[in-house]
């Protein structure tokens, strides 16, 4: 059970604050050719540093094999995409500096650094993702506007990944709340697109945006399932409103289950294929929201398609100031 210590409960006592030369030998490492977050952290484990992890580069391509050694992000290169990315109002944070989220610093593969935009503060707070179809039902996308005005009002942040359906539903519902957007692309590709002005409405509401992708870089199919273990990784917990089988919301449902996070899952219709997956993962054992509001609260089974069970997962447990106890195999 985790307990919960009001708006700060995932702040970070800043003990790590990183010198411009670090923060460029740490974008230059990550830039480097064969080396993601994983590789990054056992370079650096290794070695000490990101500098030496970067003089050393060549040598263990040589050792490992290779013809020739990757290509080296140069000093220039870091120093020019820092600058751009300032100007456009981002902080680039490594895990341990303030606004970087403590939750996401904690799993195997957490960016090394992270481009931030808007209300760091925001970062600090407990935060619980709210996922789902991207062509929901009308109960499915009023189901996830209630349950986030909730779980905002209670004093969570709800984040999410822009996309359509689910996603909006949740962000315009709680938004004044302060929200998160994690992006699959850099800070400048949004999508969809049109959800630009949605972005700008959250930063404009003490929200925040992160990703861990340069400027300019357009989001490809293989960088959805990267983006979306930020959004569990941050999280105590993931809520799935409506998934088909094979949906991205249900990759979220896994990385959550193997990051230690709370999975719930909002039954839906049997003869809805955009619930099937949600389901499934009941089947198998994740925790469903509980009827509130005069309604037996030990009856955990919410129908999308039934009036009046409209209420947020963990609104019982925020009374006592405990979460919920965890799901079979999510530990």
């Amino acid at each position: 059970m985790l307990p919960l210590q009001g708006d700060t409960v995932d702040a970070i006592n800043p003990s790590v604050e990183l010198t411009e030369p670090e923060r460029i030998d740490r974008l230059r490492l990550i830039r480097s050719d064969n080396v993601g977050p994983r590789t990054f952290r056992s370079l650096v484990d290794h070695f000490g540093t990101a500098r030496l992890a970067l003089e050393r580069l060549p040598d263990l391509a040589r050792r490992g094999g290779a013809a020739r050694s990757g290509r080296i992000c140069s000093a220039d290169e870091a120093k020019a995409e820092l600058a751009a990315s300032r100007k456009f109002g981002i902080a680039w944070l490594a895990p341990g500096e303030d606004g970087y989220p403590a939750r996401l610093a904690m799993i195997d593969d957490a960016p090394p650094l992270l481009a931030v935009r808007g209300d760091t503060k925001t970062l600090t707070r407990p935060m619980i993702a709210i996922v789902g179809s991207r062509n929901a039902s009308g109960a499915g996308l009023k189901f996830a506007g209630q349950l986030a005005r909730e779980l905002g009002d209670a004093g969570f942040v709800v984040i999410s990944g822009l996309a359509r359906g689910v996603d909006q539903a949740a962000y315009r519902a709680s938004i004044e709340n302060g929200t998160i957007a994690v992006l699959a692309g850099g800070h400048d590709c949004i999508y969809p697109p049109e959800h630009g002005d949605l972005l700008a409405a959250i930063l404009g509401h003490a929200g925040a945006a992160i990703s861990e992708m340069p400027l300019g870089h357009e989001p490809r199919a293989r960088d959805f399932p990267r983006r979306n273990r930020l959004i569990s990784g941050a999280s105590l917990g993931v809520v799935v409103v409506e998934a088909a089988h094979r949906s991205g919301s249900l990759i979220t449902a896994r990385m959550a289950a193997e990051q230690g996070r709370e999975v719930f899952a909002v039954p839906g219709s049997p003869l809805d294929p955009r619930a099937a997956g949600a389901n499934d993962l009941i089947d198998s054992g994740t925790t469903t929201p509980p009827r509130l509001g005069g309604r037996d609260e030990r009856d955990s089974r919410v129908d999308l398609t039934t009036r009046g069970t409209l209420v947020p997962c963990i609104k019982t447990d925020i009374k006592t100031g405990m979460m919920p106890p965890p799901i079979s195999g999510s530990r």
